[in-house]
């Protein structure tokens, strides 16, 4: 054999051998909520499609998914403590469902009548947790989670009625479903808050068990909710920032930097995708409820300070929790709140100090 056949051959050779074998991870990601909820939807619509494109640039590994959506197999607040016993990978770490795990997610909720734009509430409240030194070691180690970004913001609370509040005289003794933290929201004023959820508002407000709701219009929406309380009356809660994603630190702490870069890029591509749905939702979902019959109502500007001045600080009980955690919460508030001055916000009321 001549050389330069046997140069030949050793090329052939050398471009057959067979490329480092590729790992495949096999990951499981859950929810409790099912996907007709926008932050579910783009788990499988986005964060999931972008991760595998960005694994793939490196080659070095690829994930093998289980997803299971709607509570299947793991029940809603039950996220963090399915990621600890190993029962699920990868997730979403939401405060205002997991209080016990996740609390100090739930900033926004102990200051109500904040920000409305959903995105500005989101860059502040993970701004707030991300330049705190160490605090998301610290959480990691507190639960077992790593929260990695892609957090997501609810578009603005309102009230959805059987009649028109334009001031709290108008709420007197008015029954008003909520959930979770929502209902403190109602001190200040002589509303009877009562515990529900979506799942429950329609017949509640149907059947008279409530007279309304406080709710966002983007869920407003597919439950119809204004053929029962056709009056939505914009108090202005604020958008309410809930949580974004997150790995179980075993499994977080078993990747390569470039592995876990790619799951932050996918997080950041999620969330991108869900605030350009959300925007889009919300113009359709106001329309939708305008055209069957419901009516914005605009809440007495000078009752709603009068309102916001004398209810009980729902920050206080929030911050002396996370506080007894052992959790940096002074920094993280006013690291929020800061940040929101910047872009031109300012609360109407300092929760940091009364």
């Amino acid at each position: 054999m001549n050389m330069s056949a046997l140069a030949f051959a050793a090329a052939a050779v050398g471009t057959s051998a067979p490329a480092l074998a590729q790992e495949t991870l096999n990951l499981t990601i859950a929810t409790g909520h099912p996907a007709v909820f926008l932050w579910v939807k783009h788990i499988g619509e986005t964060f999931i499609p972008t991760l595998n494109e960005e694994l793939a640039k490196t080659g070095e590994v690829e994930v093998n998914w289980t997803e299971a959506y709607g509570g299947t197999l793991v029940k809603l607040g039950g996220e963090a403590q399915a990621m600890q016993d190993g029962l699920m990978d990868v997730g979403q770490a939401m405060g205002v469902f997991d209080p016990a795990n996740m609390g100090i997610l739930n900033m926004t909720y102990a200051m109500p009548f904040g920000p409305t734009d959903p995105r500005l509430v989101t860059e502040a409240a993970e701004h707030a947790l991300m330049s705190t030194e160490g605090f998301l070691d610290q959480l990691a180690d507190a639960t077992g989670v790593v929260y990695i970004g892609g957090g997501i913001a609810i578009d603005g609370y309102n009230i959805a009625t059987t009649m028109p509040l334009e001031t709290r005289a108008d709420m007197a003794g008015v029954k008003i479903s909520g959930a979770g933290p929502n209902l403190s929201w109602l001190d200040g004023t002589d509303a009877v808050g009562v515990q529900g959820s979506y799942v429950s508002f329609y017949n509640d407000i149907k059947t008279g068990v409530s007279d309304g709701a406080i709710g966002w219009i983007t869920a407003n929406a597919p439950a119809k909710l204004w053929e029962v309380a056709p009056y939505y009356n914009k108090v202005e809660f604020g958008a309410m920032y809930v949580g974004g994603l997150a790995v179980a630190q075993d499994r977080w702490e078993s990747f390569s930097d470039s592995t876990k870069e790619a799951f932050r890029v996918a997080a950041k591509a999620y969330q991108d995708a869900y605030f350009d749905e959300q925007a889009a939702n919300i113009e359709a979902a106001t329309q939708a409820m305008l055209d069957g019959g419901g009516e914005i109502v605009e809440f007495d500007d000078a009752e709603r300070d009068a309102w916001i001045e004398s209810m009980a600080n729902p920050a206080t009980a929030w911050s002396e929790a996370a506080a007894a955690r052992g959790e940096p919460v002074d920094e993280i508030l006013s690291s929020y709140v800061d940040y929101l001055a910047d872009a031109g916000f300012t609360f109407p009321r300092n929760y940091l100090e009364d």
